[in-house]
């Protein structure tokens, strides 16, 4: 019964931290990735789908990503999506491939996007927290219907406390990876 709290409080501490990775691997850091595209839709036939569903998403170079629609009309439709979508890029449409630049970073953005970084990474602490909180409540739920005794309560306290430390310091590398990443011109 422990085992199963503590169990399911890894695993949803495991979530957490990828959810974190997912949400940081959007934020640029100048470098091109497909995944920036990741919540551009485009109109296809009267439905908004995702960008990779109408086209292939790669990179060209460092500094490039290059989108190869699947049907030739559609290149316009594409272009038109990127360059409303809020990110800031500029796409050129050669009719058959559209090349994305992503423009350098500014050292006053660069430091935006840090502060965004360092919101998202406490999000994520407070989500293990939060995990933490509800594992012990449920010990303490069964303490009082004396299913466990009082020392398997602290030693299982201890044990979610452990690992609470070890993923609010994964949470810590992430965090500092991604802004060792961001800072590099």
């Amino acid at each position: 019964m422990i085992d199963d709290i503590k169990q399911d409080a890894e695993q949803r501490m495991q979530k957490s931290i990828e959810a974190l990775k997912h949400d940081l691997a959007k934020i640029r850091t100048g470098r091109a990735h497909p995944s920036l595209l990741d919540q551009v839709t485009v109109d296809y036939y009267g439905s908004d789908v995702p960008l990779s569903q109408v086209a292939n998403i790669g990179t060209e170079d460092a500094r490039t990503l290059k989108v190869t629609p699947w049907e030739k009309p559609m290149a316009s439709k594409i272009e038109k999506a990127i360059m409303t979508s809020n990110l800031g890029l500029n796409p050129s449409n050669d009719g058959s491939v559209i090349r994305v630049p992503l423009p350098a970073l500014t050292e006053e953005r660069r430091r935006d996007l840090v502060k965004v970084v360092k919101g998202e990474a406490e999000g994520a602490r407070v989500a293990i927290r939060n995990i933490r909180r509800d594992a012990n409540s449920t010990l303490k739920m069964l303490l009082k219907e004396k299913e466990i005794s009082e020392d398997e309560e602290r030693r299982a306290e201890d044990e979610i406390q452990k690992l609470t430390d070890r993923y609010i310091k994964e949470v810590e590398g992430v965090l500092e990876k991604k802004e060792k990443e961001l800072m590099e011109v």
